[in-house]
């Protein structure tokens, strides 16, 4: 019989300093030699494979970006091993392997930021790593001078042993299978993000005062006229309230498809200056149309009874999108969560 504990229950065991960075990734803090931490590091994945029948990667780096770095490495070199510590290399191996990775595939490196890099002929992250800190912090932000330091191997990036209860803001966003070519596709689509990123708002209590919409093709996309677009609101009220942050979410429709040949690859809503539903009571003149009436509620009842999406906000109601959702043929099988999705074992 396996064991009931996740994978990241499994290596806490092994670390008092541990980040759960995602569901299926976490950041641990370990002290040792590089053969005590590769030594580590083959336990943390025999016991995790044992218990829990899932196969873990291990990348071990002096830094949260470098062991980033070293989960590149094991994914093009060392997956049967599983297993890779970086500071088993000198100096000049460190600049292959760095010379080897794209800019943009490392952690924290959007697209967009990719494109900047490129065009001040920064492809790659040895290139970065040698980009000057304060000119990467005054031309990218204090995130990029980070990054710079961290593939230095100066920590600059602290885990976070104890995340937020409540986040200052939240983000649903998505690329699409198939691009986006008319402006009521996009209403579609911002129409139900609004929706899902208010079931988020409900979730942890809070309401919202402002709302961002935002779009942009594809940066690799050669067939289309690059674009992009952002829409801000304040709203009139913090509100959690679906229908009122989808009526703000179409803000962004009129700043799309200037001109023809634009293709969307990509779309997201933004919730920021977020407090406690509880904490704000305003006067009824001011209270939003549907305010108060339990829509969010109830739509929150009904898709966790049967499905994500089961119902929705105006064109977000719609059941089957027209084939702009996220391609997912690839998923993992989520055999820890999801009981349709069990393992079967055959003797």
């Amino acid at each position: 019989m396996r064991h009931s504990a996740l994978p990241v229950e499994i290596i806490s065991r092994y670390s008092a300093w541990q980040e759960v960075y995602s569901v299926d990734e976490s950041f641990v803090g370990l002290r040792g030699t590089p053969e005590e931490l590769e030594s580590i590091g083959h336990e943390i994945r025999r016991t995790v494979r044992q218990l829990t029948g899932v196969p873990v990667r291990v990348a071990i780096g002096a830094t949260k970006s470098l062991a980033k770095v070293a989960a590149i490495g094991i994914k093009k070199a060392f997956a049967e091993i599983g297993v890779l510590n970086l500071a088993r290399y000198d100096a000049a191996q460190m600049d292959r392997i760095l010379d080897s990775i794209d800019v943009t595939d490392l952690w924290g490196v959007a697209g967009r930021s990719g494109k900047r890099l490129a065009a001040i002929n920064i492809h790659t992250a040895r290139e970065l790593r040698d980009m000057d800190p304060k000119w990467a912090r005054k031309r990218f932000k204090v995130n990029m001078e980070r990054i710079v330091l961290e593939l230095r191997g100066v920590p600059c990036i602290p885990l976070e042993m104890v995340p937020p209860a409540v986040k200052d803001q939240l983000i649903f966003s998505r690329s699409f299978a198939k691009k986006i070519t008319t402006e009521p596709d996009m209403e579609q689509v911002i129409s139900l993000y609004a929706q899902c990123v208010s079931a988020r708002l409900r979730a942890q209590g809070s309401v919202a005062q402002h709302l961002s919409a935002w779009a942009a093709t594809g940066w690799a996309d050669t067939g289309t006229v690059s674009h992009s677009a952002q829409a801000t609101v304040a709203l009139p009220t913090p509100t959690d309230d679906p229908i009122t942050l989808t009526k703000a979410a179409r803000a962004l429709l009129p700043k799309l498809f200037p001109v023809d040949g634009i293709r969307y690859a990509r779309a997201g809503v933004v919730l920021t200056d977020l407090r406690q539903a509880d904490g704000v009571q305003p006067l009824d003149l001011f209270r939003p149309e549907f305010e108060g009436r339990g829509v969010g509620q109830a739509l929150d009842e009904i898709n966790r009874k049967f499905a994500t999406t089961a119902v929705g906000v105006g064109l977000g109601g719609i059941k089957t999108p027209p084939g702009w959702e996220m391609k997912r043929e690839l998923l993992s099988p989520r055999c820890l969560t999801n009981w349709d999705e069990l393992l079967v074992a055959a003797a």
